[in-house]
């Protein structure tokens, strides 16, 4: 499940733009697979930083992770092309980073998602062997 879709993109930019984006073969259409792997890196991107506090993929997406999602997902569309991203879209970008750095800091929390697993090794972990002396060993001495 993707953390956002063609749509949202569409709701932040206008389909002419989002073809000019993703129209290589210059049928004057959306290419849908382009921006479903824009969609897949920014969603890798986003589990790759909530991953140690967060099972991964989440399993209900908050808005803000949607919001992001959206937005790496932009930038990764510009950045296909030589053309420089405009200056809102490197903005939203970096904002986004600096979101997820402070998520996999544990500064933010995401509310619903379901935390990791605890891998701290708080736990002891004692073995030993057989004892050498004991009671019946020693009995006679």
């Amino acid at each position: 499940m993707s953390y956002s879709a063609k749509a949202d993109i569409l709701n932040q930019l206008d389909e002419p733009t989002l073809i000019e984006l993703t129209d290589d073969a210059g049928a004057g259409e959306v290419d849908d697979d382009i921006v479903t792997r824009a969609i897949a890196d920014a969603d890798a991107t986003i589990d790759a930083y909530c991953q140690g506090r967060y099972e991964v993929p989440l399993d209900a997406t908050p808005d803000k992770i949607r919001q992001i999602s959206v937005d790496i997902a932009i930038y990764n569309l510009y950045s296909r092309r030589d053309d420089t991203a405009p200056d809102t879209r490197k903005d939203r970008y970096k904002d986004a980073i600096r979101f997820l750095e402070k998520v996999a800091g544990g500064e933010i929390e995401l509310g619903a998602a379901t935390p990791a697993p605890s891998t701290t090794g708080n736990e002891a972990d004692i073995a030993y062997n057989d004892r050498i002396f004991d009671r019946d060993k020693m009995e006679g001495w």
